[in-house]
């Protein structure tokens, strides 16, 4: 079993930075994918930045050029700094990872940008 703990979310006004992070433990053998979804009020969830194995990355066209995901593949993290944040951003972050074809979901963070 898997489990991920997200930490790094909290209140930033607009224009602002935050960086999450992401922890994987437990039996841990192949993760061929690490990503974070987010979900707003009353919008469905959706990819936000995701890291195959190999380098290929994707991130949502609303992020791209403020966010970027990082790993540390030695360490089982995953990362994900967000910069010129804006209100829209505001949402339950979740880390997602792909490991022997499963998926896993941590238990979410909250991030919301207002002044």
């Amino acid at each position: 079993q898997v489990q991920l703990v997200e930490s790094g979310g909290g209140l930033v006004q607009p224009g602002g930075s935050l960086r999450l992070s992401c922890a994987a433990s437990g039996s841990i053998f192949s993760i061929s994918f690490m990503g974070w979804y987010r979900q707003g009020p009353g919008k469905p969830r959706e990819l936000v930045a995701g890291q195959a194995n190999g380098g290929t990355t994707s991130y949502a066209d609303s992020v791209k050029g403020r966010f970027t995901i990082s790993r540390d593949n030695a360490k089982n993290m995953v990362y994900l700094q967000m910069n010129s944040l804006k209100p829209e951003d505001t949402a339950v972050y979740y880390c997602n990872i792909v490991h022997l074809l499963k998926t896993y979901w941590g238990q979410g963070t909250q991030v919301t940008v207002s002044s």
